[in-house]
């Protein structure tokens, strides 16, 4: 039993458990009020597709002496952010409602479920007649047939710039292997979306970044002379890493489950059934394709990765975007572990960070929201007390959650806390100024960080210089411990990099 301080850090790190270990992380909260502080976590499992259980009281459904005290219909509540909420209302049913909250948690696509116990059935005797605990029984997920297959490699083959697209669906286990296998028997290069980062590894000179955005980006240059998009683990739930148009490429769409049809993607193909398995037959159907042409792509990554690499040696202070991710890629080894918040940074990180293993860059481009990132980074080095776990917040998405800096200092994890810290909601401030509005209304003032950490029994530091940032993280790693880092910040870049010279930005001929 974890014993957190607010019911959402407790939503936060089963969920984040569960998206790390595919298995369902369980959270517990009271009723009223605790159970209300679970709904952030829950849509955060469910549109990210992480396994999560919840469980939490309500008071006694056959007699009450307390009128409607503390009482709101949890299970209503629940039931638009889960894919399963029910109320418990007889012993006997309690071994058939956990194996199928548990079932439903787990099964594609994974998501959040839901218990409510109230006080008088959980008082109820187990006794011999009771209902036993159900077996888990075994399941394959089905594949696709021979001849869905044989139609997705013959479209692969007759494309002459095929380009491989991979979503968050994509980051499960074994999947990434089925994947890196693709690339190497077939050369087709790739990009992902930002929650499909890092499922690739290892063959680096076939990535062309990440569609951090919707368009408009230098990745986009590529998508748009690709004919035909093999798009993998594609969920609805992300922002679109590109849009379909009329005539435009052709997309096969290979997942889990069918593809939902909007506006901008109506794939002319559909591969479903286990992704890994579909992924390994087109392969072994396609190998490498001599009219495959890929020189345009080649020239596009080498255009992102001159781009990405600019700024990444500013000695300005406060640090700059490019070089504050350059530099925590340094200091991070391939296992290394980055939970981020939600913030402009994570632009920054899902365009400029190199991931060089699967789950290894743990971002919500679903829910998107603030708060997320030190539980979850906490989950992270309670499961892995063994590697290199950061934390990455702006200020006010960590002021959120901060009062679980007790929690992890009491759990004795060794976690690097890194505050971004520009003393405003810079994400907002950043859209006020793409949309032309007046900045208004999104600055604030912030605690000591240093002393609020070492408040806490962590350690906390405050970095001065360009050049002293990496020697501090690495000696933080080295003491172990809870550390936290207060980095000073500008975010002038964002809208000169992420908005006007996308104005301006001419694909490569």
């Amino acid at each position: 039993l974890i014993l957190t301080r607010h019911e959402q850090g407790a939503a936060f790190m089963a969920a984040t458990y569960g998206r790390l270990t595919g298995k369902p992380g369980v959270c517990l909260a009271t009723l009223g009020p605790g159970a209300t502080n679970l709904v952030t976590g829950a849509a955060y499992a469910q549109l990210g597709g992480f396994p999560l259980v919840m469980i939490t009281g309500q008071k006694p459904i056959k007699h009450s002496k307390q009128g409607q005290f503390q009482i709101i219909d949890v299970v209503s509540m629940m039931k638009p952010i889960t894919k399963y909420a029910k109320q418990i209302v007889n012993v006997d049913m309690i071994p058939s409602m956990v194996r199928e909250a548990f079932r439903l948690a787990i099964e594609e696509r994974p998501g959040a479920a839901l218990l409510e116990l109230p006080e008088d059935i959980a008082a109820e005797a187990v006794e011999d007649k009771t209902t036993p605990v159900f077996d888990i029984s075994r399941v394959r997920y089905p594949h696709a047939d021979r001849e869905i297959l044989d139609a997705a490699a013959a479209m692969v083959k007759e494309a002459k710039h095929p380009l491989l697209m991979i979503g968050a669906g994509a980051n499960r286990a074994r999947i990434w292997r089925a994947l890196h296998d693709f690339v190497d028997q077939t050369g087709i290069p790739f990009a992902n979306t930002q929650m499909g980062k890092g499922v690739i590894w290892g063959r680096q000179e076939k990535y062309l970044g990440t569609a951090a955005l919707s368009d408009g980006d230098y990745i986009h240059c590529a998508i748009d002379r690709a004919d035909l998009i093999i798009n993998v683990g594609h969920d609805v739930v992300e922002k679109p890493p590109f849009f379909m148009v009329k005539g435009g490429a052709k997309v096969i769409h290979v997942n889990f489950n069918s593809a939902q049809v909007d506006n901008v993607y109506f794939p002319q193909l559909e591969v479903v059934g286990d992704i890994a398995t579909s992924i390994q037959r087109i392969a072994n159907r396609v190998g490498i394709t001599e009219t495959h042409d890929f020189s345009y792509f080649m020239k596009v990554r080498g255009f992102v990765m001159q781009h990405i690499n600019e700024g990444s040696d500013d000695t300005s202070f406060p640090m700059k975007p490019q070089r504050f991710v350059a530099d925590v890629r340094k200091v991070m080894p391939a296992d290394g572990i980055i939970a981020l918040d939600n913030g402009v940074y994570k632009v920054w990180f899902a365009r400029n960070y190199f991931a060089q293993l699967a789950n290894t860059v743990l971002l919500d481009n679903a829910l998107a929201t603030m708060g997320a990132g030190l539980p979850s980074g906490m989950e992270a080095a309670r499961l892995y007390p063994d590697k290199r776990v950061m934390a990455i917040c702006g200020d006010g998405g960590f002021m959120m959650n901060s009062q679980e800096m007790e929690t992890a200092v009491r759990l004795k994890l060794n976690l690097v806390v890194l505050i971004l810290n520009d003393n405003s909601f810079g994400m907002i401030r950043w859209k006020q100024y793409a949309m032309g509005y007046q900045d208004y209304g999104l600055e604030f003032n912030n605690p000591d960080f240093v002393m609020y950490a070492n408040s806490y029994g962590a350690t906390g530091h405050r970095v001065e210089s360009v050049e002293s940032f990496i020697p501090l993280v690495n000696q933080c790693y080295e003491q172990g411990g809870v550390h936290l880092i207060e980095l000073p910040v500008d975010y002038s870049e964002n809208n000169k990099v992420l908005i006007d010279e996308l104005k301006e930005r001419v694909c490569i001929i």
